[in-house]
């Protein structure tokens, strides 16, 4: 959907400013050019390097919210066959990390000589094999990558969502209703929360993000329900309960995204205007790319670390107008690749060629 009438400009907000908070953490976090961010701006370069990473969570908020909507738009039990819906979910992620990934090691070849700062010293088949299936932290390989984690805990997270909402379809006999799915989603967020979000060691698995993710896809059943208040205020309540159990920085932001998403959707559910027509437009035009430059801002980044550490008697200065122009860049560059590789991806399925391959499932028996 390309125009902005047909988008929802709350969510492109969110994943817009998220998207660019994560490239500008990554400009002040790693060499050369983030030395000189710290040097110029001190206060600024240090707030963005310690908080900016917090963003993720909005991602995870939005990605559970979308998720809900595509899934299981009504509230409803799981419909489509579980293998395609990971099938297809995994080539949409891994298909553009993976061109991603070759140009960071293709450009990681170019500057190793010269910056071997950043570059992976040494790289075997098997850690290869890890990042094309997205196993690399669960396997224990080193991330080739920024980011690599989070394409792999988004895949985690959507086939955590699909599962719950399998065993919904399998557990109630009237799938309709808004009841089944939402409940186990609730059940699998709160333990999250009070649980497997306390211990750090899990972070390369979906239970230990999944109270983010969950709070999103709750979100937008909330939405459909004539409870929307009720049902929110007992899970603010409960979340809040766990956070003073135990202090959460980043569990504290997605409650506080999800609110808002809740407060924006009911907003454009009634009709009424979230943000002039121009700035929507502006918002939907960044927010469209935003996986890409999220894949691609780094080996952007590696180019212009490697050229500001080349230049002779370069000040903190130049290292400022580097970081914009590199920001700049990395924007402009995500626009083609989602066109042409992106796009491309979420539409390729190299097994759709097999016919014997049947993904639609079973009637359900009469007995």
């Amino acid at each position: 959907m390309s125009s902005p009438a047909g988008r929802l400009p709350h969510l492109d907000v969110l994943k817009a400013l998220a998207a660019q908070i994560i490239v500008l953490h990554h400009l002040v976090s790693y060499g050369p050019i983030a030395r000189a961010a710290h040097a110029a701006l001190p206060l600024l370069a240090g707030a963005m390097h310690q908080y900016g990473r917090m963003s993720v969570q909005i991602f995870l908020v939005v990605g559970g919210y979308l998720s809900a909507r595509g899934l299981s738009p009504r509230g409803q039990a799981l419909q489509a066959a579980v293998p395609e819906l990971l099938w297809r979910r995994y080539l949409r992620l891994v298909l553009p990390f993976l061109a991603a990934l070759a140009l960071t090691l293709g450009i990681s070849g170019l500057i190793a000589s010269s910056w071997p700062e950043l570059v992976p010293a040494d790289i075997s088949v098997g850690q290869l094999l890890a990042h094309a299936l997205l196993l690399h932290d669960v396997l224990g390989y080193e991330a080739l990558t920024v980011g690599a984690w989070y394409v792999a805990i988004d895949l985690q997270l959507f086939a955590l969502l699909v599962g719950l909402l399998w065993l919904a379809r399998r557990g109630w006999r009237h799938p309709s209703r808004l009841v089944g799915g939402p409940v186990l989603v609730a059940a699998a967020a709160l333990a999250s929360a009070w649980v497997f979000n306390r211990q750090p060691e899990l972070d390369a698995y979906a239970p230990y993000f999944f109270a983010s993710y969950g709070l999103g896809a709750l979100v937008h059943w909330l939405g459909l329900s004539r409870h929307r208040r009720a049902g929110l205020l007992l899970l603010a309540v409960a979340v809040s309960a766990a956070l003073m159990v135990e202090w959460r920085d980043r569990l504290a932001l997605a409650l506080a995204t999800a609110l808002w998403l809740s407060w924006a959707q009911a907003r454009h559910a009634e009709g009424r205007q979230l943000l002039p027509a121009a700035l929507a437009s502006a918002f939907a035009s960044a927010a469209t790319p935003s996986y890409a430059l999220f894949l691609l801002h780094f080996p952007v980044l590696l180019l212009s670390n490697a050229l500001l550490a080349h230049l002779p008697g370069a000040t903190p200065e130049a290292g400022l107008v580097l970081l914009v122009a590199t920001w700049l860049l990395a924007n402009g560059l995500a626009v083609p690749f989602h066109r042409w590789v992106e796009a491309p991806a979420a539409r390729f399925d190299p097994l759709a060629w097999l016919p014997r391959l049947q993904w639609a499932p079973r009637p359900a028996s009469r007995r």
